[in-house]
């Protein structure tokens, strides 16, 4: 296929960016957010996300405006159709697909008849199509730093929550602490460790160390807490109670953090803080893992078997004031 002259940066006056999800990945994608946003200074940059980032998408401060989609299921023809005719109808003339999936990929071919924009992504048939054969086998920040390179975007920053920092606590939490992600990865369960396992870590800090343990996750996580005051007097369970913008609040002025291969923890390292990271044989974290100068990985086949001793040296080995 002959690829199509690469329009400058001025001459694209409507950009659309597709990123659906899920947290992780959403967070490795505000690297890329922001080489669009600068390299297409005055243009009106769109994000097509879901609702559960809509927030950080907004406070981002890259995008133009945030259109939402609800994700509808292929025998769900009108909502289908009503979302072509919106990306149709508005003409963008250049679309950057980071969410590379099948759905994403439709999306793109749902657009004909009519004319295509330029197309970064995977689709067959789009203008800029990604077609490194060892793609699944690059890290994620590395995979769309290669695929924005296609359309001239050479620059890629890290990941950052930069303009998070107006967000107040709601919570008044005194002294010193450090936060537990034990939940995450709910259809996975090998992916997670034992969640007595982070109580005897809590109380080992709390009793040694002075740090009072955190529990943060959603209402599910909360619920594997029950009886947290008795097994671990010193914890506080916030699970089910805080919005994105105050787990951001929160990992801002941890001690360090610690937890399984889950979304936040990409919050935690993109804040620059002392995290450990946790993976089992069910992911590789050469492909995903978080990245930051601040960021042990420390990965077991079998999580059950990752002893507390081990986790613990992993947490004293970071380099914290």
């Amino acid at each position: 296929m002959v690829r199509r002259k690469i329009s400058k940066p001025t001459s694209c006056s409507r950009i659309l960016v597709i990123k659906l999800g899920a947290l992780g990945d959403f967070i490795q994608a505000m690297g890329p957010f922001e080489a669009i946003r600068k390299f297409y200074k005055e243009s009106h940059i769109v994000l097509l996300t879901t609702k559960a980032f809509r927030s950080l998408g907004i406070q981002s401060g890259f995008f133009d405006q945030i259109w939402l989609d609800n994700r509808p299921n292929f025998w769900q023809v009108n909502n289908i159709l009503k979302l072509r005719k919106r990306i149709v109808s508005f003409k963008f003339e250049r679309v950057f697909d980071l969410q590379t999936s099948d759905r994403s990929n439709f999306y793109f071919h749902f657009i004909w008849p009519s004319e295509k924009p330029e197309w970064s992504g995977i689709a067959r048939g789009c203008s800029h199509r990604h077609k490194n054969p060892k793609r699944d086998l690059m890290h994620t920040l590395d995979r769309q730093a290669e695929q924005l390179s296609l359309l001239g975007i050479d620059k890629v920053p890290s990941p950052n929550l930069g303009r998070t920092r107006k967000n107040k606590s709601k919570f008044k939490i005194q002294g010193k602490y450090f936060i537990i992600f034990h939940g995450g990865s709910r259809h996975r369960p090998r992916k997670r460790w034992p969640g007595k396992k982070y109580i005897e870590l809590a109380n080992y800090f709390f009793r040694y160390k002075k740090l009072r343990p955190i529990f943060l996750g959603d209402k599910e996580d909360r619920f594997s807490l029950k009886g947290l005051e008795k097994t671990c007097p010193g914890g506080l369970n916030l699970c089910g109670q805080t919005s994105l913008q105050q787990v951001v609040v929160l990992l801002r002025k941890a001690k360090f953090v610690i937890g399984n291969d889950t979304g936040p923890m990409h919050i935690s390292a993109v804040l620059g803080r002392h995290s450990v990271v946790l993976f089992s044989k069910e992911s590789d974290p050469r492909l995903c893992a978080p990245r930051g100068k601040n960021v042990r990985i420390l990965q077991s086949n079998d999580l059950d078997q990752l002893s507390l001793k081990r986790v613990i040296s992993a947490v004293n080995l970071l380099k914290m004031n």
